[in-house]
């Protein structure tokens, strides 16, 4: 059995300990905001935070991730400065990729005692959005900066 922690529950899974984490999480746990895309940790689309840290849970083994914590989209708070600003900027199109694109500036943003937007929008290079997007996903991940400034809050 692996056991670790997702949007803080516990889970033990009996599943070989190379099965992609992407796998577990949708298949076993039935949380499907992580979405499967390319397969190869290269789109983005599957990322969840392994203990703070954007990882592609495509590429992840779950026998890795013994023991720590992983938050999904759906562990983001309602309130989350990302999440509100994704939905006041309108930033997805078709929406497949954003779970991920929304963990990754997440935790981008979490991770800056004060974050820089150019800095953020620069560590996003190695996203691909089917429907480019990359217009409104700059001016959400500036609103949610804006955000988390006006409240004086980390994310």
């Amino acid at each position: 059995m692996i056991s670790f922690q997702v949007n803080g529950k516990k889970y033990s899974v009996d599943v070989p300990p190379d099965t992609p984490l992407l796998w577990v999480i949708r298949d076993q746990l039935k949380l499907t905001g992580t979405k499967y895309a390319c397969g190869i940790g290269e789109c983005g689309a599957c990322t969840v935070h392994i203990d703070g840290k954007p990882q592609r849970s495509c590429v992840v083994p779950v026998g890795d991730v013994q023991g720590k914590k992983i938050t999904t989209i759906e562990g983001l708070p309602k309130n989350h400065p990302v999440k509100r600003a994704w939905e006041e900027e309108e930033v997805p199109q078709c929406g497949y990729c954003q779970p991920g694109v929304m963990m990754q500036v997440a935790a981008l943003i979490a991770n800056e005692k004060k974050p820089d937007p150019d800095k953020i929008i620069a560590a996003m290079d190695d996203i691909i959005c089917r429907c480019g997007t990359y217009p409104e996903i700059k001016k959400g991940i500036r609103r949610a900066i804006g955000i988390m400034k006006k409240e004086g809050k980390k994310s």
